[in-house]
């Protein structure tokens, strides 16, 4: 049974790059949201296996996102992201309930499945 994913991120074409990436690597991407408040109930609709989402979203940002999620859900993994590398991070990656953080320019199934399944 292939993985369920959930794309967060507010840029429509950062959410198509992902989403054929995923697919094309054998994740089954079951939705998308474009800020804090879609993503919180697309979570509670679709029930992903997991959450890729973005740090820098408009209103909620992802760190504020991540903590609602990780108190809605244990079951959903949440994967950060963000166009900067995780050293600009560094501080609140080490206090958050994600799973673990992925560049977008490094972005892969594999990378994401490692990410998950390495901290299960």
């Amino acid at each position: 049974m292939a993985t369920t994913l959930l794309i967060v991120d507010d840029h429509a074409g950062f959410r198509a790059f992902a989403r054929d990436l995923m697919e094309a690597e054998g994740v089954h991407v079951v939705g998308e949201a474009e800020d804090g408040p879609s993503a919180l109930a697309e979570t509670s609709r679709l029930d992903p296996d997991v959450v890729l989402l973005d740090v820098m979203l408009p209103g909620l940002d992802g760190f504020e996102v991540c903590d609602r999620l990780a108190a809605l859900t244990t079951r959903t993994a949440i994967v950060l992201t963000s166009s900067r590398d995780a050293s600009s991070y560094a501080d609140r990656l080490a206090r958050s309930p994600a799973r673990g953080f992925v560049a977008k320019h490094t972005l892969s199934a594999a990378t994401l499945l490692s990410l998950i399944e390495g901290a299960s």
